[in-house]
């Protein structure tokens, strides 16, 4: 929604292209971008420049099997969380270290993977005007990165350079602390903030 209202051409992926078209007959799209399209998965990916996985963490794996060949050389920023039912405030990190990792190493080298956008609540999302929450964004290749990070500065969050994929581990396993917050302190939507002055990054 609000990446369509910033002026970006957006696509949505589903498993059913029925259910992608509805969806997206929904987002108005702002600032000259045409309307949002709906589709499947793998159309989607085929579709975009820059691919967001944003699934439930028990999907996963299908999804990364769905759009494999249609992600070669391009960004593909992973938003999923390794959450466990029931105990979604308790941090269970799989195996291979996080999410982001295990779509790194399905996807192969030639996708550039970077991990972003766990922390922040959908309902603040939703709300519209800026967001009281800085985005983390990890992952091995530089130029990614920084792209990843414009494209949180342009939907009102603050994107902050976390460093390569393997950090990842971090934001994803914050998530699960944020909800325990959230329950226990009946925040709508607990955030992150880096605090401090900000310089140039390094490589």
């Amino acid at each position: 929604m609000r990446w369509a209202a910033a002026g970006y051409p957006v696509v949505i992926g589903s498993r059913s292209r029925e259910k992608a078209e509805a969806a997206a007959r929904e987002i108005k799209p702002g600032n000259g971008a045409p309307p949002v399209r709906g589709d499947d998965n793998a159309g989607a990916a085929r579709a975009g420049d820059i691919v967001v996985i944003a699934v439930p963490f028990s999907n996963h794996d299908t999804i990364l099997g769905e759009i494999i060949d249609a992600v070669a050389g391009k960004i593909v920023i992973d938003a999923v969380v390794p959450l466990v039912p029931p105990k979604v405030s308790l941090v269970q990190l799989p195996a291979q270290g996080s999410a982001a990792q295990i779509a790194q190493a399905r996807l192969g080298g030639s996708a550039r993977v970077v991990s972003a956008f766990h922390n922040v609540g959908a309902a603040k999302l939703r709300a519209g005007g800026a967001v009281d929450c800085d985005v983390l964004v990890f992952g091995n290749d530089r130029e990614a990165r920084d792209t990843v990070i414009a494209l949180a500065d342009a939907i009102g969050t603050r994107g902050i350079d976390g460093g390569p994929i393997a950090n990842s581990v971090a934001a994803e396993a914050l998530t699960s602390v944020l909800i325990g917050i959230n329950r226990r302190y009946k925040i709508d939507g607990a955030g992150i903030r880096i605090t401090g002055s900000f310089g140039a990054t390094g490589a």
